[in-house]
């Protein structure tokens, strides 16, 4: 049963750096310059189409600051894979050929309208940046897949209606939101966030108060067209991740079978069952399904109850596909 044979959804840290300093991650602060290489991602490849891969998504750091992105993009490509890139958007515009070529679509992270998204992405111009990114894209190719993903936190919980409308302006095909991750040593947290760290994303009671009067006030016609990609009531486990935290709630697991359907792999090789768990084995230049169903993850995923688990009940994501 804890066996995998098929792995939908693969998604690979293709390097360490990045170009903003957002308030909810310290990615930015590593000095660690390594990459996933081509030839370790040959590598990869067998254990792909022996697990029918279907989709990978690129992330890092910032994908576009890889110095062999479009190599990565072709071999996958090649492989008849379809190609995620999340990227904070500065450089698209630079890429935006190459991404339109190689690319199956883009994701990128939308914080707000402008004054508010500099203010947490913490780098001058950023968001006509990334504004110029997407208009790039779609000069190439109208139709091309740009979709938003919002972090809510303390500094854009009364912005949700202004950042759907920057969405629509910036002609992004859907915007979708969720909390910042307040427990997990994800996004290069060695230790997790301190008290205070934490203190200034999570949300107090008059900012979940504004949080719920924004989730009620967006238009009903961004939910029905899929523009809003969640449903109103999904959006109210925003609600209860920041209740929660003030111990006002019961954390909530959200229904998910990513440790069974999907993985993620470091640029050092490092497996972990989804972006938040604790690392399952070690990828090498042979691939990493020797990692996948070793004695490490199968004993991982046979004792996981996601509704019991305690960092599962705190998460801020999901994902359930058929396996």
């Amino acid at each position: 049963m804890h066996v995998i044979h098929k792995l939908p959804v693969l998604v690979l840290h293709v390097n360490n750096r990045c170009n903003c300093r957002c308030t909810m991650c310290s990615i930015w602060k590593s000095t660690d310059t390594s990459e996933l290489t081509p030839e370790t991602l040959a590598g990869y490849l067998p254990d792909m189409r022996t697990l029918g891969v279907e989709s990978v998504a690129l992330t890092g750091g910032e994908p576009l600051m890889h110095s062999r992105l479009s190599e990565l993009c072709s071999m996958l490509k090649d492989a008849g894979i379809r190609v995620t890139i999340l990227t904070t958007g500065l450089l698209l515009h630079r890429y935006a050929a190459m991404l339109v070529r190689l690319a199956d679509e883009v994701i990128v992270s939308l914080d707000g309208p402008s004054a508010v998204h500099e203010r947490i992405r913490r780098v001058a111009g950023c968001y006509e940046l990334l504004a110029c990114g997407v208009r790039a894209l779609h000069d190439i190719d109208l139709s091309f897949p740009v979709q938003g993903r919002c972090t809510v936190q303390r500094l854009n919980c009364s912005s949700l209606r202004s950042t759907v409308q920057a969405a629509r302006s910036m002609g992004l095909r859907s915007i979708s939101f969720l909390a910042a991750d307040l427990v997990s040593t994800a996004f290069n947290r060695s230790t997790g966030l301190t008290v205070i760290e934490g203190d200034s994303l999570a949300l107090g009671p008059a900012d979940i108060q504004d949080l719920e009067q924004e989730i009620a006030a967006i238009a009903e016609p961004d939910f029905t067209s899929g523009f809003v990609v969640e449903s109103r009531e999904k959006l109210q486990r925003i609600v209860r991740h920041f209740r929660a935290r003030l111990g006002l709630a019961e954390p909530v697991a959200p229904r998910c079978n990513a440790p069974w359907v999907s993985g993620v792999i470091e640029t050092d090789g490092l497996l972990r069952p989804c972006f938040f768990h604790q690392g399952i084995g070690r990828a090498d230049s042979s691939g990493f399904m020797a990692a996948l169903n070793g004695p490490a993850a199968l004993e991982f995923r046979s004792r996981l109850v996601v509704a019991e688990d305690s960092m599962c009940r705190r998460c801020v994501c999901s994902l359930w596909r058929p396996n």
